[in-house]
């Protein structure tokens, strides 16, 4: 069975790997940054690290990024070897695939690691519109037909035994604050953001899926 075939060029007759030490100081020679060994090293340490975050990337955000194929395949074989000697030459041979990606590409897997280390913009905004209900519910009894007017395939009965439960434990939590104890929040006030946050979400992705969908056909982009 014959070796499939190294991709690289020749430079003066002599054969330069893509990937290798030798190809990132030709590229830097060419850009007119001459880049030290240190250099090289320390930046192949921050590529092989940045491998080993995507070990830990949410599912979601892992799919939506532009990788080549063999780079899926290695570290979903790093995420299966157990042995330490093991992992630590598949990461190894993960950082040398990650030296060949696009400047692009690596910033997206940047891009994608501060979503799920700080939220996207929209997660916040979810999470703030889920505290302000959560508040609302509690404190005005008119908000729960609101909310129901707005999300009407919520559970009535959920709702009105976690509202009912949580400002039961709020006045339990005044009365033990009045007594010099420290205030703490009950099972149904955590739950009801929960629910709350739930439907949410749930909201925004039917509305992004909507958006796909093209008004001429009713078929959705993705199947074309």
């Amino acid at each position: 069975m014959s070796r499939k075939p190294k991709k690289g060029y020749f430079v003066r007759g002599h054969f330069v790997a893509e990937g290798s030490e030798e190809d990132l100081q030709l590229k830097a020679e060419l850009k007119g940054t001459d880049v030290s060994k240190t250099d090289r090293k320390r930046e192949s340490e921050e590529l092989q690290t940045l491998g080993q975050s995507l070990l830990s990337l949410r599912g979601d955000l892992f799919r939506a990024l532009p990788l080549p194929d063999s780079l899926v395949e290695a570290l979903h074989e790093a995420d299966r070897i157990s042995n330490f000697e093991g992992k630590r030459r598949q990461m190894q041979f993960v950082g040398k695939l990650m030296r060949k990606l696009d400047d692009e590409v690596i910033e997206a897997i940047r891009a994608a690691l501060d979503i799920q280390r700080n939220g996207s913009a929209e997660e916040k905004l979810t999470l703030h519109q889920a505290e302000a209900w959560r508040e609302r519910l509690l404190g005005e009894d008119h908000a729960l037909t609101e909310w129901l007017e707005a999300y009407p395939h919520s559970d009535v009965q959920q709702l009105r035994t976690l509202i009912r439960q949580a400002r039961k434990d709020d006045a339990t939590t005044a009365a033990d604050v009045s007594q010099g104890k420290a205030p703490r929040k009950g099972k149904a006030y955590r739950e009801l953001f929960q629910l709350v946050q739930q439907a949410l979400r749930n909201n925004q992705t039917q509305s992004e899926d909507a958006r796909h969908w093209d008004t001429a056909t009713d078929a959705p982009h993705w199947a074309e």
